[in-house]
């Protein structure tokens, strides 16, 4: 064979072997994973994962599902503790701790807390240092004995009296909220003059 031929007949070979080689795969589509996770008190509501080809409901503690790329969510499923700490574990423990709180309750037509309470304010004031907080929420409120407007004085002066409390130990006056709610609101509701202690109360949010 001479020379040019055989230069051309690899050059065909080359060109044929080079049309034969499969093109690359596409590069995997992100995927991502949603799970849904109880709150700060154990409950689960439920959320619905959809695009624009299905969707799936979870519903249940650790229900998770996986979505990639223009896919619709595959079938659900739920993880193991483990699994959602390998997942999310740094993310969660990013999280602000979610708010406490507590009701101290009042002796009838007194800014004095009953004894349980003073018992309690103890551990209002362990959260408070354990956290530290950005603000406190001290809301007075009072049963329905009485006028209104002096109710709306007295729980004014409850929640002032836990605030004053909470100072002495050391809590910063800039970051305590005080208000008064008076009658409204009540934690037991009950007609016009009903003496209700568990009304008579103050409300301290530690956030």
């Amino acid at each position: 064979m001479p020379p040019r031929t055989f230069a051309a007949c690899v050059l065909i070979l080359l060109s044929a072997a080079a049309c034969a080689t499969p093109p690359r795969p596409a590069p995997p589509s992100p995927r991502a994973s949603i799970v849904l996770l109880p709150d700060d008190q154990g409950k689960t509501g439920a959320i619905i994962v959809s695009n624009g080809t299905g969707e799936k409901l979870l519903s249940q503690p650790r229900q998770a599902v996986a979505v990639s790329g223009g896919g619709a969510p595959v079938e659900s499923f739920v993880m193991t503790e483990k699994e959602v700490q390998a997942l999310a574990g740094p993310a969660l423990a990013a999280l602000p701790k979610p708010p406490a709180q507590y009701i101290l309750y009042f002796k009838h037509d007194s800014i004095e807390l009953t004894r349980e309470s003073r018992g309690l304010l103890r551990e209002v004031i362990r959260a408070i240092r354990e956290r530290p907080p950005v603000d406190i929420s001290v809301v007075g409120h009072s049963d329905t004995v009485g006028r209104k407007s002096y109710n709306y004085q007295l729980s004014l002066k409850r929640a002032r009296a836990v605030a004053s409390l909470l100072t002495a130990e050391g809590v910063k006056p800039s970051i305590l909220e005080i208000t008064s709610h008076g009658e409204n609101n009540p934690l037991i509701p009950t007609g016009d003059q009903v003496s209700e202690p568990r009304n008579r109360r103050v409300e301290v949010t530690v956030r």
